[in-house]
């Protein structure tokens, strides 16, 4: 839980971000500040991953940290933090359906109940969004692209749970996301340049700095360490936090505004993840085979 509310922060800090640098740069920043508390873990715990392993986890960080990222706030500086926030209610609904799908389970009818609310409360976020787009506003290309990164966030999910089978939650955590930073070292200054230092203002490198150290070291460590202690059918529960909490921070702190299509839309979204992770029976298969 304590993941799930650090998570919520980090569309807020991102936004503070994209205000002096694109989306690509900030997210850079995010994970060199995050790689710098992961660098002892690097030398004190060293891998034993066969050469499969080993392949699993270069896919797990090239979805999880490049792909997924990108992605997500590429779409962050197209809509608003509260947006993009409510959007990631629909984690736990995309978490349990892939893991029924991928782990051929099948969920109970609660659980299907609770995705199709969270699929109509995305809906209407998305939708409601839609006739306000603009400079600072909402808008439904955004929504999308948030709800896109999450389905790529899902296969990070699951290639990280079936090597935390074997392995310590520490070194899948550590060196997982030092593979994504070096392959956003190598893609970003190709791409888009080599990131700004100049001219940046110290609420930006303040942001930066807590979306790495927080949002991204401190989360993820926490996270893949829940996932070592709940089955994965469980985990969605950990991310009820994180739509509340970043709905919270744009809507008080940044001012933003929902409209009545946004608030029944993430009420929608927040109500079917409670009602998935506390009274569905969906169970996912503890050993998930590596492939």
């Amino acid at each position: 839980m304590l993941a799930s509310s650090l998570w919520g922060c980090g569309f807020f800090f991102g936004k503070i971000a994209l205000v002096e640098m694109n989306f690509a740069h900030m997210v850079l920043y995010r994970f060199l500040f995050g790689m710098v508390p992961l660098l002892p873990l690097l030398i004190t715990h060293r891998p034993h991953l066969n050469t499969k392993e080993w392949g699993v986890l270069l896919a797990a960080s090239f979805l999880g940290v490049p792909l997924q990222f990108l992605l997500q706030f590429y779409g962050l500086s197209m809509t608003t933090v509260s947006h993009a926030a409510l959007m990631v209610g629909t984690m736990p609904v995309i978490l349990a359906v892939g893991a029924t799908i991928f782990a051929h389970e099948r969920m109970d009818r609660v659980g299907w109940i609770a995705m199709a609310a969270s699929t109509c409360g995305a809906a209407m976020i998305a939708l409601g969004g839609r006739h306000h787009a603009g400079a600072g506003g909402s808008s439904l290309a955004g929504d999308l692209l948030i709800v896109a990164s999450l389905f790529i966030a899902l296969f990070w999910i699951l290639f990280n749970k079936q090597l935390m089978e074997h392995h310590s939650h520490i070194v899948i955590t550590a060196y997982g996301l030092a593979l994504g930073t070096a392959m956003l070292l190598i893609w970003v200054p190709l791409e888009y340049g080599l990131p700004p230092v100049a001219h940046i203002s110290m609420k930006v490198w303040l942001a930066l700095a807590a979306s790495g150290l927080l949002c991204t070291a401190t989360t993820t460590l926490l996270w893949n360490w829940g996932l070592t202690q709940v089955p994965a059918s469980q985990a969605g529960v950990l991310l009820n936090m994180e739509p509340l909490i970043g709905s919270l921070l744009g809507v008080i702190v940044l001012g933003e505004h929902l409209g009545p299509d946004a608030w029944a839309g993430g009420a929608l979204i927040l109500g079917a993840a409670i009602l998935l992770t506390t009274r569905s029976r969906t169970r996912v298969r503890e050993q998930l085979p590596i492939t």
